[in-house]
């Protein structure tokens, strides 16, 4: 099989992790008979820097004519001083609207290799975790209307939180498809005891529930949610949740998991189209050290195989050589407060590629 994929490289660390993920789908080609194109275009600060905007056309045509897209990550110091909508990170938001990508898929899985790095006590996460945050991406009070103005305590500038129950309902079937995948239990977090927003959100998801009786379907508030997920991570299966809501709490099931660096997301359209991306941010201070973890992007390109190319045994393969690279003691600079042997973003390619 043949498939076209986008390539984003980014800024900061985006670059050095997405070769070792492009490296590993190139061997997952060899193994399997596929063949992956790729097309590097730019977003980010790197756009920024060279055509004066952080997302020039040709990418957002480029990203629609391919199967699914690969970014690593935008922003850094660089650009820190740009007014806001000409910051690299416009470029995601720009990209989700423009690919119509509604649905951020991300995965907290606590490794067993790496439960020493968890910061809950061992009791609470005995047994691992797994745990996937359903976020809303197109809609809520990151694309609502914006503005300033002057009240009577001086300058004000607001952000508007609005959800359409469309919006609302095909997200909610996007966490129930996946419930029913797993262990048939949804959480839907929302403010519904104060915003208005989320009473239309609690009302909309449980019309989708009706549709799921095998689901069992619990409500949230954010607040409580939050702590929640520190008492007792263990409650949850699958999160669904809105735009802001979610990228919070997506943010900590991250570091209850040991390390950012080992988080994958997928951001999906209607159809198989998606998108493909580490958590993790830029950082650029450690760019081009060889010191960055390139394994959520590697466990993203798995995402992508499995979500937008239905390759499930080619995913599997790269998750397995990732537990088997921990599992033999290996650790990039991020892991190495749970011991081990220390490697360096290329070494872990390596090892990786190996494994499988």
């Amino acid at each position: 099989m043949n498939y076209k994929i986008a390539v984003v490289p980014g800024d900061g660390i985006g670059p050095e992790v997405t070769t070792q993920a492009l490296r590993v789908l190139d061997r997952i080609g060899e193994k399997y008979n596929h063949h992956f194109e790729y097309t590097k275009v730019l977003a980010g600060g790197a756009a920024i820097d060279a055509t004066g905007g952080c997302l020039p056309r040709e990418t957002v045509e480029v990203c629609k004519a391919s199967d699914a897209v690969m970014l690593g990550a935008v922003g850094g110091w660089k650009w820190d001083t740009l007014p806001g909508d000409e910051r690299p990170e416009r470029a995601l938001l720009g990209l989700r609207k423009e690919l119509g990508l509604f649905a951020n898929l991300r995965p907290a899985i606590l490794f067993d290799e790496l439960s020493q790095a968890c910061p809950l006590k061992p009791e609470i996460t005995a047994g691992g975790l797994d745990i996937v945050v359903v976020r809303e991406l197109t809609g809520g009070i990151y694309f609502g209307e914006k503005g300033v103005k002057d009240t009577d305590l001086g300058p004000a500038a607001y952000d508007v939180e609005q959800y359409a129950e469309e919006e609302v309902r095909r997200i909610a079937i996007v966490a129930f498809d996946m419930a029913m995948k797993r262990n048939k239990k949804v959480t839907s977090v929302d403010k519904a005891n104060v915003l208005e927003s989320s009473r239309l959100w609690r009302r909309v998801v449980a019309e989708v529930a009706k549709d799921y009786p095998d689901v069992e379907l619990n409500n949230l508030y954010v607040d409580n949610a939050a702590m929640q997920m520190i008492l007792n991570p263990k409650q949850f299966d699958v999160i669904v949740t809105s735009n802001i809501f979610g990228d919070i709490l997506s943010d900590e099931a991250s570091q209850i998991t040991g390390s950012i660096g080992m988080l994958p997301s997928a951001s999906l359209a209607k159809g198989n189209f998606g998108m493909y991306e580490p958590v993790h941010g830029s950082a650029p201070d450690i760019a081009g050290q060889d010191k960055a973890n390139p394994m959520a992007t590697i466990l993203s390109a798995a995402m992508m195989l499995r979500y937008t190319f239905g390759l499930s045994d080619e995913a599997n393969d790269i998750e397995a050589a990732v537990k088997k690279v921990l599992a033999d003691g290996y650790r990039t600079p991020d892991l190495m407060a749970n011991g081990g042997k220390q490697m360096g973003t290329q070494e872990a390619g390596d090892r990786i590629l190996a494994a499988i």
